[in-house]
C-alpha cells in the first residue's frame, strides 16, 4: 500500500489573512466547504490552532476527527487524521495560502492518504472521487471570498 498523493490549487482575488482566518474559522466552514455538513472544533476549542482537534463529515456521511500539526497564520495550515473512517490507513492534508500579486492569491490544498486491504482495490476511485471535491470546493471558496462583502 503506497501513498496517494495530488494538489489542486487556484487563483483568488483577496488577501492572505482574510483567505487563511476565513477557512480556518468554523463558523463560517460550511458556508463555503460544501463538501461537508458537519465541521467543529473539538476538546473545548474555540479557535483553530496547533494542536487543536476538529469533526468534520463529509456529505456521503463519512466523518473524519482531525488534528492540526501546523498552523503558520497566514500562509499554511496543515491536518492529519486522528480517527476517521475505517477505509483510510492515514491522512493527511495541507492548505497553503500562497501571495502572487496586489490582493492576488494561489490557494494549494494538497492531500495523501493510504486506503486499507481490501478498499485499497478503489485507490483510483476514491482519489478521483477526492479530487472533484477538492476542486470544487476550492470553486466555493473563491466565490465566497470574491462575492462577500
Amino acid at each position: 500500500m503506497h501513498q496517494i498523493k495530488f494538489s489542486e490549487s487556484i487563483l483568488i482575488h483577496t488577501s492572505q489573512e482574510r483567505a487563511f482566518d476565513y477557512t480556518q474559522d468554523y463558523t463560517n466552514r460550511t458556508v463555503w466547504d460544501t463538501f461537508l455538513t458537519k465541521a467543529e472544533l473539538i476538546n473545548g476549542a474555540t479557535e483553530a490552532g496547533l494542536g487543536v482537534k476538529a469533526y468534520c463529515v463529509a456529505h456521503n456521511g463519512l466523518g473524519m476527527e482531525t488534528e492540526y500539526v501546523s498552523f503558520n497564520r497566514p500562509k499554511v495550515t496543515a491536518i492529519k487524521m486522528t480517527k476517521g473512517p475505517y477505509l483510510f490507513k492515514d491522512f493527511l492534508g495541507s492548505w497553503n495560502f500562497k501571495s502572487v500579486g496586489p490582493n492576488e492569491i494561489e490557494v494549494i490544498f494538497l492531500y495523501s492518504f493510504t486506503l486499507r486491504f481490501p478498499f485499497n482495490i478503489a485507490t483510483p476511485f476514491v482519489k478521483w472521487n477526492l479530487k472533484k471535491n477538492v476542486k470544487q470546493r476550492l470553486v466555493d471558496l473563491k466565490n465566497q471570498l470574491e462575492n462577500k462583502t
